[in-house]
């Protein structure tokens, strides 16, 4: 059994994590968001909730206590984010982040799937790149990870490619996404101190 925190639970990506983890493991769940009340019905044995934002270092710390993992999926101010979570987490002793980014952060998209996608063409993935910067520079045991666009796809069939390698395609489902942290979370290392990509097949 993991402990797992879960940042931004009520998001797409976050909800289908949260239940991806409810029924295939007998790990502990911390959810935290901004607005709890939006999570819905819980599994009192295995879930609790902490409202607050992940830049409010004293509910951050709070939610890191006893906690092996944390996986964040998270939106805004991503660098100031990230930092808040690496000060934090270094601050407690927790090691293991779990960091969802965006596709094409470093330029990795092949002309073939079409580069727009691409941060020189996207200042979107600004925000993802400077995120994914302030993890990479810490000490912590991170895995950012680098999904397609997502859907709502019911299928796990997905490839993973590592930083520097090209990206193997544009779209993943959540439940792909899912399937790979679930992964991650428990194998302490794989994907580690490492940027991952991950693809539909």
């Amino acid at each position: 059994m993991t402990n797992i925190l879960i940042i931004g639970a009520t998001g797409s990506v976050g909800s289908v994590t949260r239940q991806y983890f409810l029924d295939n493991t007998d790990d502990q769940l911390t959810l935290m968001a901004r607005s709890t009340n939006r999570l819905g019905s819980l599994n009192t044995d295995r879930e609790r909730t902490l409202a607050g934002s992940v830049t409010d270092a004293v509910t951050l710390k709070t939610a890191l206590q006893g906690q092996d993992v944390v996986f964040a999926a998270l939106s805004g101010n991503l660098a100031g984010m990230a930092q808040s979570l690496v000060s934090a987490m270094d601050a407690v002793g927790v090691k293991r982040l779990l960091f969802i980014a965006s596709m094409g952060i470093y330029n990795e998209i092949p002309a073939s799937l079409g580069a727009s996608g691409n941060l020189q063409s996207n200042p979107m993935l600004r925000g993802y790149r400077a995120a994914a910067d302030v993890i990479e520079a810490s000490d912590l045991n991170y895995t950012v990870i680098r999904p397609g666009w997502f859907d709502g796809g019911n299928d796990t069939d997905y490839e993973v490619t590592k930083k520097g390698e090209p990206f193997g395609g544009q779209d993943v489902s959540r439940k792909s996404i899912a399937d790979l942290v679930m992964r991650l979370a428990h194998d302490e290392t794989l994907g580690s101190r490492d940027s991952l990509g991950i693809n539909r097949k």
